[in-house]
């Protein structure tokens, strides 16, 4: 039998893998690759994004019975429509009523299988030949590769370290034109931690108004805020400009960390003031904000030996303590890092102290 060789003529997408290697997960990824393999420790992930993998944070009993009674239902065994179930966009319609001046229907609702699709959703419905979109720096990086596959262009506005973090409402007003779909905002802040302040998020508002753009409001809409600022409602945001919400709506995950005093307070335990943030390391870091799940904090790198920028910083501190923390430039911001509180206080405990000890190992003598 005559052999033949077969030719693939199917190529892989190279903006995937550029897309991929510069994500908060090939970041990660890259980090993990580098954990020293003989460290018995446990490793310290003090760059996770996600409180409900620590038993402190788990899901409340009153969602998992809820999902647990769906499916013993038998009542939802079928194709979901597109836009979500018709009972689930009821209630998602009643429970951001209760904060709007008039009331929404199920219509007003598309429930999408997390941020991730929601944005890939709204970016696409936005797109047109010609227009951009304004995102924060630093920001949460999916919305850079989302916006070049629907060939929108990207525009950076400046979020504010010493106010806070919050918006450069003069840089946005300068970079927006008749071509501009939207503005982000996130709110609480990834990488950042921030709150934005109810009087905060109304000057966005006006000033979306009056360029007449789109506001995407990713985490803001019916959330819960953390530290010190109160809970923002948006009835008058969403009456002022048209809002595209990414937000979670539901307080499920965010109830046991109330019950434990964690993630409402901007120092948890008071671990912060014990360990590194406030005391110990404090020299090593340039604190801007008050946190809340996240804090953005910017390396004093006159003060260390033998690290180059915060990429050489996290790569040094992986294979060294076994801890593993995410660089700025992940996020759009060189020689900073972004460090998560929402994992189990022991944990956070260790990755402080193991962040102090290679601190000081690495300190100009």
């Amino acid at each position: 039998m005559e052999e033949h060789s077969a030719k693939w003529i199917i190529r892989g997408n190279k903006l995937l893998d550029e897309t991929a290697a510069t994500s908060i997960r090939g970041y990660l990824s890259m980090l993990y690759d580098h954990l020293d393999k003989d460290d018995q420790r446990p490793v310290v992930p003090l760059s996770h994004g996600d409180p409900s993998a620590f038993a402190c944070f788990r899901t409340s009993p009153e969602a998992v019975d809820a999902i647990v009674h769906a499916v013993q239902s038998a009542e939802f065994n079928s194709y979901a429509p597109t836009i979500g179930i018709l009972p689930a966009r009821r209630a998602v319609a009643e429970y951001l009523s209760a904060d709007l001046p008039y009331n929404l229907s199920a219509d007003d609702i598309y429930l999408t299988v997390g941020c991730t699709q929601s944005i890939e959703v709204i970016l696409s419905a936005l797109a047109r030949p010609g227009a951009n979109i304004l995102l924060p720096r630093p920001g949460y990086p999916l919305y850079e590769s989302r916006a070049s596959f629907s060939k929108l262009e990207v525009r950076h506005f400046d979020l504010i370290p010493e106010k806070g973090w919050e918006v450069d409402l003069e840089s946005v007003e300068a970079l927006a034109d008749e071509n501009t779909a939207a503005i982000v905002i996130i709110s609480p802040g990834n990488p950042c931690g921030n709150v934005f302040s109810y009087q905060h998020l109304k000057k966005v508002a006006e000033t979306a108004r009056k360029l007449g753009i789109f506001v995407i409001a990713d985490e803001v809409y019916g959330h819960i805020a953390f530290g010190s600022n109160p809970y923002v409602p948006m009835g008058e945001f969403g009456s002022i400009v048209p809002v595209l919400s990414l937000g979670s709506i539901s307080k499920r995950w965010i109830v046991p960390g109330w019950r434990l005093g964690w993630i409402a307070t901007c120092d948890p335990n008071g671990i912060l003031k014990k360990y590194g943030i406030v005391d110990s390391i404090k020299s090593y870091f340039n604190i801007s904000s008050n946190p809340a799940t996240f804090v953005q904090v910017k390396l004093n790198l006159s003060l260390l030996e033998d690290i180059s920028d915060d990429m050489d910083f996290c790569l040094k501190l992986a294979r060294e303590e076994s801890v593993i923390i995410l660089p700025g430039v992940a996020v759009g911001l060189k020689n900073w890092l972004r460090i998560t509180f929402s994992i189990e206080p022991q944990s956070l405990e260790q990755g402080l102290d193991r962040m102090k000890a290679f601190c000081q190992r690495h300190s100009r003598k």
